[in-house]
């Protein structure tokens, strides 16, 4: 995926990339330093007015705080979207904080420690459960607090989705209950003192593949209602996860929405409604709803020629931006969409050559992108990184070498 779409997707003027309508220069003077996150606000809001188009109207949408836990960044989809899902206290607090109402919050992970038990408990959360013990450990948490805790079953599927960035489902997991084990674990919570609500299925993240999507949920959908018949009360919750991927690199495609849309109208209207009637449907989001709304803007601080190659020296770098660098989960490194961001637009006396963008760690893994075709670049200029809306500030290594932490705005 060449960088001109990422481009569009924010506008230009006068040769500088405009973000939450600010141009580059401008909004770099504003945060006050480099390098930095900026999230577009419109952008969020025009991702969610779109999946709300193309998916049913009584599914709720729900947004993986994990993907992009700035709280500024959180209240704003908190009014936009349906449901938060969290992954530790700290997300917890985030979300509520915003206003939302504690039962439209669900706490998924391995490893959930007893104090976050207790304050997912005492909050009134639903804790998605991964395993017999922390169910056992959840009841103790409830009768710790003088409450009836809400749980929801994580299971790991029967099945793996091919194609996923991360497979989290099927073969052996750390995430959830094994599907077979399930219905045994629904008759020993029977007569507990717990709210058991339903399930929540993630079988893989990062998919672009609408078809393989579609056909994970139809048996998503299969799983979950071979399950209920083994519940002893009215499923209430059915998560269906999420999976859907976008474009990093430059021969990926956007996914379509629209064919998912409508197998999603078609399972719930045909198999799910008529079966589960008293259930919550959500589909849970991160990266799609935020990946492509962030940019990442480094300074280039010096360029230099080493034995024929050219580079770009930038004061940013994979601490911040570790997925960019290729060193979270790419197998054969390929460069995230990149431009400089301030020389845009034609040009006759800057023709495109190719320069590896490096950044400032004393380490050669600490690359942003590799021999990219760019504009003759020069000591001031400000890359843009794409695509760096999701797992990018949270998911780096910002201690490493002891440098600054980056400013994040909205914008």
């Amino acid at each position: 995926m060449t960088p001109d779409r990422h481009v569009e997707a924010f506008d230009v003027k006068d040769g500088q990339l405009v973000v939450g309508g600010m141009p580059l220069e401008r909004l770099a003077a504003g945060v006050g330093s480099t390098p930095f996150f900026a999230y577009d606000r419109r952008l969020l809001t025009s991702r969610v007015e779109s999946l709300r188009a193309a998916l049913p109207g009584d599914l709720h949408l729900g947004y993986a705080v994990k993907a992009n836990p700035m709280p500024a960044v959180v209240q704003h989809l908190a009014g936009l979207v349906d449901v938060l899902d969290v992954a530790s206290a700290r997300e917890m607090r985030t979300a509520l904080d915003t206003g939302i109402d504690p039962g439209d919050v669900s706490f998924a992970g391995p490893g959930k420690t007893e104090a976050e038990l207790r304050q997912a408990a005492a909050t009134g959360v639903v804790v998605e459960v991964e395993s017999r013990g922390e169910v056992d450990r959840l009841l103790a948490a409830g009768e710790a607090v003088g409450v009836r805790p809400v749980a929801a079953i994580r299971v790991n599927p029967d099945f793996a989705v091919q194609g996923s960035g991360m497979r989290m489902g099927g073969g052996p997991q750390q995430f959830g209950v094994d599907a077979e084990q399930v219905p045994e674990l629904l008759g020993l919570v029977a007569d507990r003192d717990l709210d058991m609500v339903g399930f929540h299925v993630f079988a893989g993240s990062q998919n672009l593949d609408a078809d393989i999507l579609a056909a994970a949920q139809e048996r998503t959908v299969d799983l979950v209602l071979r399950l209920a018949d083994h519940a002893a009360a009215a499923v209430r919750y059915v998560n269906l996860g999420g999976g859907f991927g976008i474009p990093y690199f430059e021969k990926d495609q956007p996914l379509d929405l629209a064919r998912l849309g409508e197998n999603l109208h078609r399972l719930l209207e045909t198999r799910l409604r008529p079966a589960l009637p008293e259930a919550r449907a959500v589909v849970e989001l991160g990266r799609y709803i935020v990946g492509e709304a962030g940019v990442y803007v480094t300074r280039v601080v010096d360029t230099k020629v080493s034995r024929g190659q050219r580079f770009a020296v930038v004061d940013g770098g994979m601490h911040h931006q570790l997925a960019a660098s290729g060193n979270l989960g790419q197998v054969i490194r390929r460069n995230y969409p990149l431009v400089v961001g301030t020389r845009l637009g034609p040009s006759d006396e800057d023709a495109p050559e190719p320069v590896t963008v490096v950044g400032c760690l004393c380490t050669p893994l600490d690359l942003l992108g590799s021999k990219v075709s760019l504009p003759t670049v020069e000591v001031g200029d400000l890359v843009v990184v794409f695509q760096a809306g999701a797992y990018g500030l949270t998911a780096s290594p910002t201690a490493f070498l002891g440098h600054d932490q980056p400013v994040e705005v909205l914008v």
